[in-house]
């Protein structure tokens, strides 16, 4: 058996009612985390989302490099998508339940990480329970102490673009391989993981569906999604 935690990086985009509705056709509860200038724009697509029960997380206002940043500019970054999520959550009728946070590329902020995971825990952000991942380096890396939400395992089909050569079946490749560069193996027995998608219009233009044909692709390897969860505070 291998568990997974469906997160979607970036939204919202175009596609994202047709993302979300596909999960909710398979059952699947995804944590979607939000590019606030995306939410101003596609305002409406990311109260579709959390109409249909999808969790949305902050992941910062502008995307920016939070290594390449002040401590100041970071935590403005966090604080006006908060203000953007407070909007949705509101528009939408839901409550907001969970608050939990995404540094875009995973770039926990160089110098500034002990100071932005300070914050983090001091404005009640919620930690995604990943206590019963097995990986040895999730514990290593001190990742099992971080607030914000890391993955195990970047299907990485952002980088199917014009002219990359990196194709859908890079994609599959990448969740067959047993000893991957970075993250932990896809398909290993008894894993359990944090897998990282996107809700990216480019990359439907150039492969329509993927979502559906990468998800569908890891259900007929026996992976099992799960429900977000969060460790108490």
């Amino acid at each position: 058996m291998i568990k997974a935690v469906l997160t979607i990086d970036d939204i919202a985009s175009k596609n994202t009612p047709a993302i979300v509705d596909y999960l909710t056709q398979k059952g699947i509860k995804a944590l979607m985390f939000a590019w606030g200038e995306n939410v101003e724009a596609r305002f409406d697509e990311a109260v579709y989302a959390l109409k249909k029960g999808m969790i949305v997380g902050n992941h910062s206002y502008s995307h920016p490099g939070f290594s390449q940043i002040t401590l100041e500019e970071g935590i403005d970054e966090i604080e006006k998508c908060e203000a953007v999520l407070d909007r949705l959550y509101e528009a939408a009728g839901v409550e907001r339940r969970f608050r939990p946070f995404r540094f875009p590329y995973g770039d926990k902020g160089g110098d500034n990480k002990a100071a932005l995971q300070k914050y983090l825990a001091d404005k009640g952000f919620d930690k995604l329970d990943d206590r019963r991942l097995p990986w040895q380096w999730w514990k290593d890396w001190g990742l099992c102490r971080d607030i914000d939400t890391l993955w195990t395992f970047d299907l990485a089909e952002y980088n199917i673009r014009p002219g990359s050569g990196f194709t859908a079946e890079d994609v599959i490749r990448r969740i067959n391989d047993p000893a991957p560069d970075n993250g932990a193996p896809m398909l290993q027995e008894g894993g359990e993981h944090i897998i990282l998608l996107h809700a990216h219009d480019e990359t439907d233009e150039l492969v329509p569906g993927y979502y559906r044909q990468f998800v569908d692709y890891l259900l007929s390897r026996g992976v099992e999604f799960i429900e977000p969860r969060f460790i108490e505070r």
